[in-house]
């Protein structure tokens, strides 16, 4: 004597490769980024210390 079926989703648990593939890419979009700033940043320097190098500009205020 039990009632009626009612149809239910069903719920699922996580899915262990689809989380690994998830962590992965994340993890290397996350590093590309960090890695483009730290190419920039070393770009900015690079280019610093070659205007110092030519004279181009000085870390020495000028005396007026």
């Amino acid at each position: 004597m039990s009632g009626p079926r009612i149809a239910h989703a069903t719920l699922k648990g996580p899915s262990v490769v689809k989380e690994i593939i998830i962590g992965i890419t994340l993890g290397l979009v996350a590093g590309g980024v960090w890695k483009m700033h730290h190419w920039n940043e070393q770009r900015k320097t690079r280019t610093f210390y070659d205007l110092l190098e030519k004279g181009e500009i000085s870390v020495v205020v000028d005396e007026e």
